[in-house]
């Protein structure tokens, strides 16, 4: 089993930056892709970005690409997303997800296991 836990979400204001970490356990050999998906009040669950085992290959979502940057540590078990210039379309809660198919390249959908989340508020 695999275990994620989020930090780093808080309240900030527009043009803010601010970094999530997501830090994995258990048995995370098997992890080929981590990434993060947002939710906002009243809304589905949307994908935001994803990066590789070997951090060679990331995929992000046109709503934040060149404002957000996803990378993972050398282990390899902890991924973050550096998000800058925040708007208020961007408050959401924060999940990260791992993703065990090696055929997959950075997918942005069929992840199997999701941590608890993290909030972000952006006020204007």
């Amino acid at each position: 089993q695999v275990q994620l836990v989020e930090s780093g979400g808080g309240l900030v204001q527009a043009g803010d930056s601010l970094r999530l970490s997501c830090a994995a356990s258990g048995r995370t050999f098997n992890i080929y892709t981590m990434g993060w998906f947002r939710q906002a009040p009243g809304k589905e669950r949307e994908f935001v970005a994803a990066i590789s085992r070997n951090s060679g290959n990331t995929n992000y979502a046109d709503s934040v690409k060149g404002r957000f940057t996803i990378f993972r540590d050398n282990t390899g078990n902890t991924c973050h997303l550096q998000m800058n210039v925040l708007k208020p379309e961007d408050t959401a809660v924060y999940y990260c997800a791992a993703h065990y198919d090696y055929t997959a390249q950075v997918p942005s959908s069929g992840y199997a296991t999701w941590g608890r989340g993290t909030q972000v508020t952006v006020s204007s």
